[in-house]
């Protein structure tokens, strides 16, 4: 597992530009597992703070339940349309996934004390978008072990 700030130093500018898209709005949607395995998706606030990527989630929420049982988690960032007569201008779509590791609350924390709060642990990071010209698609990735890849599809 990796934190944020080892991607970034790996691969600096595939990291600004999901950074950027992350950044892009204060929502992310999240994937966790539920007691039988199936996937939920929620809301979920995320920030990266010195080097990693935070969040946190309000007490007795079903998807601190489901983070608690099993830390696996997937995230993705705000998704942000392209021109529709220019889609190779597009920022593209990016996405994460890891395994979330809770972390001790500061002593302003106003969430109360069954609150939590996390930072991922990332495993992936995958980057999608329209190349140029508008006839493939580009998937830019970073995996633990195997560091930053780039492939195209047509």
């Amino acid at each position: 597992m990796a934190s944020w700030h080892e991607i970034e130093k790996e691969a600096p500018a595939f990291a600004q530009r999901v950074r950027a898209l992350f950044d892009a709005g204060t929502n992310k949607t999240i994937a966790t597992l539920r007691r039988d395995g199936s996937p939920r998706i929620s809301a979920s606030e995320a920030a990266f703070q010195d080097g990693e990527l935070t969040f946190g989630m309000m007490a007795d929420s079903v998807k601190l339940r489901d983070i608690r049982r099993d830390p696996r988690i997937a995230m993705h960032a705000p998704t942000l349309e392209p021109p529709h007569d220019n889609p190779e201008a597009g920022p593209g779509d990016a996405k994460l996934a890891g395994v979330v590791t809770e972390l001790p609350r500061p002593p302003d924390w106003p969430h109360g004390d069954d609150a939590g709060l996390f930072r991922i642990d990332i495993h992936e990071v995958v980057l999608t978008y329209v190349g140029d010209p508008a006839d493939h698609l580009v998937i830019e990735s970073w995996h633990v072990g195997r560091g930053h890849t780039r492939r195209t599809r047509k």
